[in-house]
Parts: C-alpha cells; sequence; structure tokens
C-alpha cells in the first residue's frame, strides 16, 4: 500500500501559517517579478481568479473584493517543505520526495498494525499541529491510485481530507467519477486523443484493452492503466535520479542594457548553480550562458544568444563557474540593446572526483578548492552568511522586483515573528 500526502494550496497555505488573519480570505501568489498567478486559495478561486493570470490585469477587481496578494517566498516555502518531509519520514518506514508539497509513503506493514484511515489522519493531525499546513492524504495499492485516492481527498469535502482506497468497490466508484484527464500522467492532448475514442473517466481507462493502449498510444499509459487496476507498476524512489542540468535563469526587473550589470546577473546565477551542483554531488564540463530582449516589444531590435564555455577538467568551484560565465556574456553581449533576461546552464556531468586526469594541469589545490567550497556552503547555512563574491554585485540593481514578499519567518532571525 502506497499514501500519496499533498499539501492544500502549498504556496498560498505557507503565507497564512503566520497569518491566521488570512484564513477566510482570498490569497494569492505571484511569479518571480510578480508577473502572474501561480498560487492560489480555494477563495481566489472562487472569486475566478485563475493561474497564469497576469496581475495587472486582475490587480484593481482583486484587491476591491478583498483579496491579498503576495511575491513568491521561496525560501520560506522550501524551509516549511523540508519540515513536513521530515515529519513524514518519522511516521512511515520508506518515502519519496515527488516535489516540494508532495511525497508518497510506503505504507508496507503499517496496515498489519494500525487502520490505513487513521493512519491517514494521524498524517493530517500531525502535520497541521506541528507546522500549521493543511493536507490530503490518499491511500492506494499503487502509486497512481494514491492518487485517485488524493484527488479525492481535495474534491469532496465529507472526505475530511483523506481517502483510503484499500476497497476495490471504493476504487470502482472513484474511478468512474474522476475525469480522465486528472489522471496522473493524461496531459491536456492525450486526453483530448482518450475522449475521441470514448474515454472519459479513470474507469474506462483502466478497462481499456493493453494491447491496443500500447499501439494506439504508449507503454507509458499501458502502466497507467495497469496501476489503476492494483498492478504495481511504479516502485517507490527513494533517492531522486541525477539531474542532467542544472538553468539558472531570472527576468530582470526593468530592462538592462549595461555589461556591467549583466556580468553581476550571470556571476549571480553562477554561484547559484555551482551550490546546486555540490549539492548534487557532481562536476561539470561545459558551462553555457544566453540572453535576450523582450520578445513582446516588437518595437525593440531583438536579439537572444546562447555561447558555451568548456571547462578541460570538469569543476564545481564557484570561481570558476563566475569566470566562465563572463566570458560567456562577454561574446554575446551587444551594446545599445534592452535585454529583459539572462541565465546559465551547466551540462556535462561527472560525479565528483571521476575524471580524467591532465598532463598539463596539476591537481595540487584541488582538495584546498573543495575544502573552501564547503566552507562557504556551510556557512551559508547558518545565520553567518551570506558569502558571496564579489561578481554577484552588491546592490543588485538588475534582481527580481518582489515588493509584496512576505518575512522568511523561519530561515531569517531578523523575521522571526513578534508576539505582544
Amino acid at each position: 500500500m502506497f499514501a500519496l500526502v499533498d499539501c492544500n494550496s502549498f504556496y498560498a497555505s505557507c503565507e497564512r501559517v503566520f497569518r491566521p488573519d488570512l484564513e477566510k480570505r482570498p490569497v494569492v501568489v505571484l511569479s518571480n517579478n510578480d508577473g502572474c498567478v501561480v498560487a492560489l486559495s480555494k477563495e481566489a478561486k472562487s472569486l475566478g481568479i485563475k493561474m497564469c493570470d497576469p496581475w495587472f490585469k486582475i490587480k484593481k477587481d482583486y484587491k476591491q473584493q478583498g483579496g491579498i496578494a503576495f511575491s513568491s517566498n521561496y525560501e520560506l516555502y522550501a524551509d516549511i517543505s523540508s519540515r513536513i518531509m521530515d515529519i513524514l519520514e518519522q511516521l512511515a518506514p520508506r518515502i519519496e520526495i515527488y516535489s516540494i508539497d508532495e511525497a508518497f509513503l510506503d505504507l508496507s506493514g503499517i496496515d498489519s498494525c494500525v487502520n490505513l484511515d487513521a493512519f491517514g489522519h494521524q498524517c493530517l493531525m500531525t502535520i497541521k499541529k506541528w507546522t500549521g499546513m493543511p493536507v490530503s492524504v490518499g491511500i492506494g495499492p499503487t502509486k497512481t491510485l494514491a492518487k485517485v485516492a488524493s484527488y479525492g481527498a481535495k474534491k469532496y469535502p465529507q472526505t475530511k481530507g483523506v481517502v483510503d482506497l484499500s476497497s476495490k468497490e471504493r476504487q470502482k466508484k472513484l474511478l468512474k467519477l474522476m475525469p480522465v484527464e486528472e489522471v496522473w500522467g493524461v496531459g491536456r492532448k492525450l486526453h483530448q486523443h482518450l475522449n475521441k475514442i470514448g474515454v472519459t473517466n479513470a474507469y474506462q481507462l483502466a478497462q481499456l484493452d493493453l494491447n491496443y493502449i500500447r499501439k494506439r498510444f504508449n507503454v507509458v499509459l499501458a502502466k497507467t492503466a495497469r496501476e489503476l487496476r492494483g498492478e504495481v507498476c511504479i516502485d517507490l524512489e527513494e533517492q531522486p535520479s541525477t539531474k542532467k542540468q542544472i538553468v539558472v535563469s531570472r527576468t530582470f526587473s526593468r530592462r538592462v542594457t549595461d555589461l556591467n550589470l549583466l556580468n553581476e546577473a550571470v556571476s549571480d546565477y553562477a554561484a547559484r548553480a555551482a551550490v546546486k551542483l555540490r549539492r548534487e554531488k557532481q562536476t561539470c564540463k561545459l558551462l553555457s550562458v544566453f540572453i535576450r530582449t523582450n520578445p513582446f516589444r516588437k518595437q525593440d531590435t531583438q536579439h537572444r544568444e546562447i555561447f558555451s564555455v568548456p571547462f578541460i577538467l570538469p569543476t564545481n568551484d564557484s570561481r570558476d563557474l563566475i569566470k566562465a560565465a563572463r566570458e560567456g556574456m562577454s561574446q554575446i553581449f551587444r551594446k545599445d540593446l534592452q535585454y529583459n533576461k539572462a541565465g546559465i546552464m551547466l551540462s556535462d556531468f561527472y560525479d565528483e572526483g571521476v575524471y580524467q586526469l591532465d598532463l598539463f594541469n596539476p591537481q595540487e589545490r584541488k582538495e584546498l578548492d573543495k575544502n573552501l567550497m564547503g566552507l562557504i556552503d556551510k556557512v551559508n547555512t547558518t545565520n553567518l552568511g551570506p558569502i558571496t563574491f564579489l561578481a554577484q554585485g552588491i546592490k543588485k540593481e538588475w534582481s527580481m522586483k518582489r515588493e509584496m514578499q512576505s518575512p522568511r519567518y523561519t530561515t531569517n532571525w531578523n523575521d522571526l515573528l513578534k508576539v505582544n
């Protein structure tokens, strides 16, 4: 048996944890530069707000109806997610962190000790009590059926946030109620094709002939159908697969024409990517830097370009990546153009310590460099940091706009909640 624990309206709920006055008010969270809606509460949905609605279009009416908006506060969201995953690791023998707000739990053996419905409510109440976050719990004999159960837990309030699909009869009933487009792995185009052959709900998909699905669609959909029948085809992945690429890019808060500011931006992105690369215990042999003007401003001269810088030896040293990013930027920058986005991409990964030695590049400093990067990363996880490179800039005039960002309640001493 598997359980899927899914946080309800995750970003919006994170904002409510320290703001109980927002409990029944519409809440939306905006994308980088406060561009469009990327998360919303059910109260905001009831006002007709939709994902990706541009903020400048809905701002006036939304505020008149009592709604409140927040800029994205990624530090807060990541920390609350980490706390929830720590709780789940205490409650289940094995877990798979599927996304920032979802995790699968292996319930093998738990059903012999406790009723699974009761276990689901225990998860829900423990997370609510310890973090203040509302979650839904779906339980089923496969991961796909656990996803189906989670859909039911969110869709139907009478379930009180927990659905257990141990019973074949309950599985059949919910599958008939669930639109096929809500099935895990069935995208927009695929559901349109399924509708054309008369498959409109999850139960009909489960009943399709598997050979027909393989020939007409693909093996992946056939696995989904088997999972809907209760056959385990997708096991728990306790270790996330190694990344093939790391991309860090941002849209600027204003149009940038100065090479120095662009160098600051890509240096900052390279340093961020280096931290992610070291966290994966990987090194890379290729860094690509790219820039673009605003494609929606047809009156402007358009330019977008990418330039790749190879390394002789694979590296995850921030200094190497920053230097390469600045070299790449100098190759693609054009004067008198108004750039609105830049980014870097790391690729061609190797495990740390696994690479072909080079006769003309001595490695005496390799261990010292590794220790230095490790020390910087360690300091930056404490309140002593941050340690940054001067190349990343100080004022960061190009940085994205987050005018409505809430305090980082759990990750910054200066933002700790003050209670009278």
